[in-house]
């Protein structure tokens, strides 16, 4: 029989895409789709849709009763810009919504979870090169303390009460199909925009702060890589390690002129610095790599071609 799956979250940069992925591998009527607010046409047009607060228990409860809802995708979430700007509202949407999901699998109301974790929880004492999976972690971001705090309470829930929950964390991501939702790493979307529609682009991180970042394309392979692995095989249920390819937004920049020759880049650092400067440069995922066979397929140069290329028509 084939299984219901709901997205929460499913307007969001991610969420929107994993929900495209979703439709195309499991049929559009087997993926429900939700979110607070309404989705772009396309979304709301291609399968089930439901208005819904993950932070409200009764009517998630109701809505995974109503189609018999297997697994959840827990998209939902006030990312690190954002959230500085709005502490409590934020603490409160990316915890409440996981206290729901978590105590829905224990109570055994769905089979299956994923939560989305981050290079967020790392901090200024986390090693900056190839980050290793264990490590010292002190996030000084609303954000990345959240995401830590999540991570210790889904290896507690799988421990205690047994329940199949899965995470990896996300570094920055570019996509060209979905604008970025407040995050620290979303100059490496704007990037592209501004390249093309007025070769020039000021960024709000200084020239040399290195990142680890990821073409969306592997971020959704990865989400759907890790749901499909055997339970047994997923060894970490806090939250795995992942990478894909670390540079400067100069470095962006450069990819982006030798197809944009006359692109121009300034640079003007606003409060975003600070916490791109608590997050590491490079990420070693190892273990994702040898537990459940991970592998990044795009680089800079691959993920340049590829945004402008689209962006373009």
């Amino acid at each position: 029989m084939q299984k219901s799956i709901l997205i929460l979250g499913a307007c969001g940069q991610i969420g929107t895409e994993l929900t495209y992925a979703l439709r195309e591998k499991y049929g559009n009527e087997n993926i429900i789709a939700s979110d607070i607010r309404e989705g772009n046409e396309d979304l709301m047009g291609s399968g089930p849709f439901e208005i819904l607060d993950a932070t409200d228990y009764d009517a998630l409860e109701e809505v995974i009763a109503y189609y018999e809802i297997d697994v959840v995708y827990l998209m939902a979430a006030m990312l690190s810009a954002t959230a500085e700007k709005f502490p409590m509202r934020a603490w409160n949407l990316n915890m409440n919504s996981l206290f729901n999901v978590l105590n829905l699998g224990k109570e055994k109301k769905i089979e299956k979870i994923f939560w989305p974790s981050s290079i967020a929880v790392f901090g200024l004492n986390t090693p900056k090169s190839e980050t290793p999976q264990s490590t010292i972690m002190e996030p000084s971001t609303v954000y990345g303390i959240s995401k830590q705090s999540g991570e210790r309470w889904c290896d507690y829930y799988h421990h205690k009460f047994g329940v199949d929950v899965r995470s990896v964390r996300y570094p920055g991501l570019i996509s060209w199909k979905t604008m970025p939702g407040g995050g620290t790493t979303d100059y490496a979307v704007e990037i592209y925009h501004k390249a093309l529609a007025e070769a020039r682009y000021a960024c709000f991180l200084k020239a040399d702060t290195s990142l680890p970042m990821m073409f969306m394309d592997d971020a959704i392979r990865a989400t759907l890589e890790i749901m499909h692995t055997n339970a047994e095989q997923v060894k970490i249920r806090s939250s795995y390690n992942l990478s894909a390819m670390s540079f400067t937004p100069l470095e962006m920049a450069e990819s982006i002129k030798r197809q944009v020759p006359h692109f121009e880049i300034s640079f003007n650092p606003d409060f975003r610095q600070v916490i791109a400067d608590s997050w590491p440069s490079s990420i070693d995922d190892s273990r994702a790599q040898s537990d459940w066979g991970w592998k990044a397929e795009f680089d800079l140069e691959k993920t340049t071609e590829v945004m402008l290329r689209n962006l373009k028509k």
